[in-house]
């Protein structure tokens, strides 16, 4: 069994890991995930099977339009201020 398991450091590169796959992470970071991942096997399977995930999904998805009405609810119920150019 890897000795990383379970380590404080697998559970900090988890939760960076959306932004680690999107490019969205600081060069320091970035740097210290892949050095945690060429030293644990199981983080690297959980982030390569989330890469070949995102790549599918992202090759066999369409685009969607969802109606201005149904955009408008969604963002009020979240709270959220509508995208620009919306109202």
């Amino acid at each position: 069994m890897n000795e990383h398991t379970g380590s404080s450091n697998c559970k900090s590169m988890l939760g960076n890991l959306s932004d680690f796959i999107d490019g969205d992470l600081e060069t320091e970071l970035c740097s210290e995930i892949e050095t945690h991942l060429s030293s644990c096997e199981n983080c690297r399977i959980v982030v390569d099977t989330l890469k070949k995930t995102v790549e599918l999904y992202r090759q066999t998805s369409e685009p969607v339009d969802i109606p201005i009405e149904v955009r408008q609810r969604l963002f009020q119920k979240l709270n959220l201020d509508p995208m620009p150019g919306e109202k």
